[in-house]
C-alpha cells in the first residue's frame, strides 16, 4: 500500500510502469533531504522542498540547479556513475520522466552500485582491509592535489569561518539537549572543547600556508563508498560550499571517525599514516582530534533531525535517534582526549 502522506510524484515513481527501462522492484529511501528511488539498474535522487538554514531546497528552481551541481561536482570522482538530470514531469493526472507535461521536480540520475559491495555492508561483514583502505587512499591523494583553490576556498579554513561551522552545530541541537540521543554534560563537554581549538588560530594557518585547503568531498565516509571492481566516493555536498570547501584534514578526519565508529580503530590509525605520508602531510595530525569530532557531532544532529522528521517512518525514527546518541558519544570521547 503506497503511503498518503508521500507527494504525488514520488507515489506515482513507486510504479514500475512510469520508468523507460526494466524496474521489477522499487525501494523508496529517505534522508532528512532526499527521496531516493531505487528502480532496477538504476538510481533517481530527489531533493525535498526543505530549508534547514545550511541548505534550501525550497523552489523548483534551487532544487533543479542544486541537482545540476551534483552531476557536475561528482563526476569528478565517479564520472560513470552521475548519468544525467531527469525532469518528473505531470500532464493532466499522469507522471511521466522526462516526459511532454510541466516540470514538477528534477532528479538525479545515477548507475545503481552493487549493494553488497558498499563500504558498511563490507565493514559489516568484517572484510574490510588494508589493502582496500591503500585503494582509497590512492584515489584521494591525486583528487585533493587536483582540487580547485585559492584564496576564494582558502578563507574557509581560517578558524573563524571554521568556527562558523562548529557553532551553527551547537545552536541547531540547542532543543534537542536533554533528549534520549544528548545529555547536558556531552553538550558541554563537546562544545567547550571546540571553542577551546578554535582559539589556536595558528593551526588554521599553517594549513592554509601549506595549501591544504580545498574543494573538497565534504561527505567522506563509508555510506558514501562503494567497493566494487572499482572504488566508487560518490554523493559529495552540492548544497553549500562551506562544508565542501574545507582543509582537506576535515575530508579524511570524516572516514577515520567513521572508522572508529563501527569500531575499527587500528584501521583508523592505519588510513590517517598512511594518508599523510602519501600526500606528504606533515601538519595534519593535530588537526585530527578536533575534526573527528566535529564529524561525529554532525553525524549526531543530522541523527536528531531525521529521527524528528514528521514523514519518516517510526522504526527509522529509533535507528537515527539510537545511531545520534552513539555519535554524540564519540564526539565527547574525542573532546575528553
Amino acid at each position: 500500500m503506497v503511503d498518503s502522506s508521500l507527494p504525488p510524484f514520488i507515489q506515482a515513481l513507486l510504479a514500475p510502469g512510469v520508468y523507460p527501462h526494466p524496474a521489477p522492484e522499487i525501494t523508496l529511501v529517505q534522508t532528512h533531504i532526499s527521496y531516493v528511488l531505487l528502480a532496477g539498474d538504476f538510481v533517481y535522487k530527489i531533493k525535498k522542498p526543505v530549508d534547514f538554514g545550511f541548505l534550501n531546497f525550497t523552489t523548483l528552481e534551487k532544487r533543479k540547479y542544486f541537482c545540476e551541481q551534483e552531476l557536475l561536482l561528482n563526476r569528478r570522482l565517479c564520472p560513470s556513475l552521475y548519468l544525467g538530470l531527469v525532469a518528473i514531469t505531470q500532464q493532466g493526472e499522469t507522471f511521466s520522466l522526462d516526459g511532454s507535461g510541466t516540470p514538477m521536480d528534477y532528479a538525479v540520475k545515477m548507475a545503481r552500485m552493487p549493494e553488497e559491495r558498499m563500504m558498511a555492508k563490507v565493514i559489516a561483514r568484517g572484510e574490510l582491509t588494508r589493502e582496500t583502505l591503500d585503494r582509497i587512499i590512492a584515489i584521494l591523494v591525486p583528487f585533493y592535489a587536483k582540487a580547485e583553490t585559492g584564496p576564494g576556498i582558502e578563507e574557509f579554513g581560517t578558524a573563524q569561518s571554521v568556527s562558523v561551522n562548529v557553532l551553527e552545530n551547537f545552536e541547531q541541537t540547542q532543543g534537542f539537549i536533554g533528549c534520549a540521543a544528548l545529555s547536558r554534560e556531552q553538550f558541554e563537554v563537546i562544545s567547550g572543547y571546540a571553542s577551546t581549538f578554535l582559539a589556536n588560530e595558528e593551526f588554521f594557518t599553517e594549513r592554509i600556508g601549506a595549501g591544504r585547503v580545498r574543494d573538497c568531498h565534504g561527505d567522506l565516509y563509508s555510506a558514501n563508498i562503494c567497493l566494487a571492481e572499482k572504488i566508487y566516493i560518490y554523493d559529495c555536498i552540492e548544497f553549500n560550499q562551506r562544508f565542501r570547501y574545507c582543509d582537506v584534514a576535515s575530508d579524511v578526519a570524516f572516514l577515520a571517525m567513521d572508522l572508529d565508529f563501527h569500531g575499527l580503530p587500528e584501521l583508523s590509525v592505519y588510513f590517517i599514516d598512511r594518508f599523510c605520508k602519501a600526500a606528504g602531510d606533515t601538519s595534519l595530525l593535530p588537526m585530527l582530534n578536533f575534526y573527528k569530532c566535529y564529524r561525529a557531532y554532525v553525524r549526531g544532529k543530522i541523527g536528531l533531525f531525521t529521527a524528528h522528521a514528521p514523514e519518516v517512518d517510526p522504526a527509522t525514527a529509533e535507528t537515527c535517534l539510537a545511531q545520534a546518541k552513539k555519535y554524540f558519544a564519540l564526539a565527547e570521547r574525542y573532546a575528553a582526549a
